[in-house]
Formats: C-alpha cells, structure tokens, sequence
C-alpha cells in the first residue's frame, strides 16, 4: 500500500512577494520517515521545499536516481505543489542560487551529526552568504534511524516496517531477494 501526503498546513508570511524556497539536500538511498517528518515540518517554515538529490561521486547507492526520484514522489500527494524533486551534481548553495532557494534545510540526529553539519553549513555560508542554513531536530521516534542502517537491516532480513513508507519496504526487499 503506497503511502501519500497531502499538507495543508499553515504558512506564516512576512510581507515578501517572494515565496520561501528551501533545498532539502540528501542522497535519500532510500527516503526514510525521518526525511518525511523533516520535509513536513520544514513546510510550516517555508512556501516550497524542493526535494534534492545530491549525486555524491563518493557514493554507491542502492538505488539508481530513477527509483529514489520515483519512490520520493511516491510519499507525496501529486496535487501538493509546495514540494518538488530535483537533482544536482555541484555544490548546494549554487542549487540553491539557481533556484531561488533563501534557505537549505538539514535534519540533526545527534551531536555526531552536529559536527559534520556545522562545519557544512560555515562551508556554505562562506561560499555563499545568501542562503541561510535551517537545522531541525529530527523527531524522536525517528532519531536512531538512517538510510544507510535501513538498508543494513533490510540486506539481513530485518523488519524496516514503520521506519520507511510501505512502498519504499517493497523496493528494499525486492532489492534484497
């Protein structure tokens, strides 16, 4: 069963012709609950958040770009127009520039991720000072959670059942058989 959400939650604007872009950057191998309640609640802070996937040479994802823009189109409703996927090969902030984005988004875990991401965040502001950086907590039932130990979990035969949407499960065990 293919799990869809539609948002209708409120925005709060400052006078601003211009709607609040974010970028929510990742390699969603694959998107996770945690990514989810990120973008949903990213959505009472901005007009539009767009969906990044970050091709990372250094990486070897499960997934080809096809399946994970598939599978994060999957989570949302098609009639909700405040999120949209998108893919970029260079540096965030230039995506950001490119696409009008004041802002990129970055989900904290734990203080081990409060270390990588800080250091991220002074890197981008010093390459550009335009776009801001947005740290959410991820929510707590999500905390122990990423895709890198879903897909271990999935690979052994692990349960992932309330950790990934229903069709994203589907995707990892047929990965897996």
């Amino acid at each position: 069963m293919n799990e869809t959400h539609s948002f209708s939650t409120p925005v709060i604007k400052i006078d601003s012709p211009e709607p609040k872009i974010a970028l929510y950057p990742g390699t969603f191998d694959p998107i996770t609950n945690g990514h989810i309640d990120i973008i949903k609640r990213g959505l009472r802070l901005f007009d539009h958040i767009i969906i990044t996937i970050a091709i990372n040479p250094n990486k070897n994802p499960l997934f080809s770009l096809d399946e994970r823009i598939k599978m994060i189109k999957q989570c949302f409703s098609p009639k909700n127009t405040r999120i949209s996927v998108d893919v970029t090969s260079g540096l965030i902030v230039d995506f950001a520039m490119k696409k009008k984005a004041c802002a990129v988004v970055r989900g904290l875990r734990a203080v081990s991720d409060f270390d990588y991401e800080f250091q991220l965040a002074l890197m981008n502001r010093k390459l550009q000072r335009k776009v801001e950086t947005v740290f959410l907590m991820t929510g707590f039932r999500w905390i122990y959670i990423s895709s890198t130990i879903i897909k271990d979990a999935a690979c052994h035969g692990g349960e992932v059942n309330g950790m990934v949407p229903a069709h994203v499960q589907e995707a990892l065990k047929q990965k897996f058989l």
